[in-house]
């Protein structure tokens, strides 16, 4: 339904953006079958918190252990606000010695955006890291635009790759025990 010319989804939200007029618009995925609610409540709460701008939102969960090591399971980093600070697909933060104990956190492929910052997102060209790990919301923060990470309880599977798809399969068997 857009050019197939567009890079990324958020090129693509902000054709979207053109044509039909809002504050806020949210970006999901037709890969994540477990999306629910909550999420989009999530990607909404940056916006209404008071002390803080965003440019954009995008959500977090616990990342599970066998996820940790896996380039298919984007990791991000935040500021104790909120803030992202970084996304890789490899094991950010890295342990360089010890036993710390980090709770990482995998990214989830939902975002919420301020229209003018799809504008701006569009105007950027691809920035070297977004090239580099192939993940769009680094050209929102190589620009320094505030991009708010919300963390859900709520897991999802973005279906990638076929094991991602029987991940999928198998989670919604069991919350709908099929």
């Amino acid at each position: 339904m857009t050019s197939p010319e567009l890079t990324s989804g958020s090129d693509r939200v902000h054709a979207v953006s053109l044509e039909i007029d809002a504050d806020v618009y949210i970006n999901i995925q037709g890969d994540e079958p477990l999306l629910q609610p909550a999420h989009i409540e999530a990607l909404l709460r940056p916006f209404a918190r008071a002390g803080i701008q965003p440019h954009a939102s995008t959500l977090s969960t616990a990342c599970a252990q066998e996820d940790i090591g896996n380039p298919n399971a984007v990791k991000v980093v935040t500021a104790k606000d909120g803030r992202a600070l970084y996304f890789s697909r490899a094991t950010i933060p890295h342990v360089r010695e010890g036993n710390a104990q980090i709770q990482y956190r995998k990214h989830l492929g939902l975002y919420a955006y301020k229209k003018e910052a799809l504008a701006r997102f569009a105007a950027l060209p691809l920035s070297p890291l977004e090239q580099a790990e192939k993940l769009e919301q680094l050209r929102m923060l190589e620009d320094g635009m505030a991009l708010y990470v919300e963390p859900t309880e709520y897991e999802t599977v973005g279906v990638d790759t076929a094991e991602d798809l029987q991940r999928a399969e198998a989670a919604l068997r069991k919350l709908y025990i099929l």
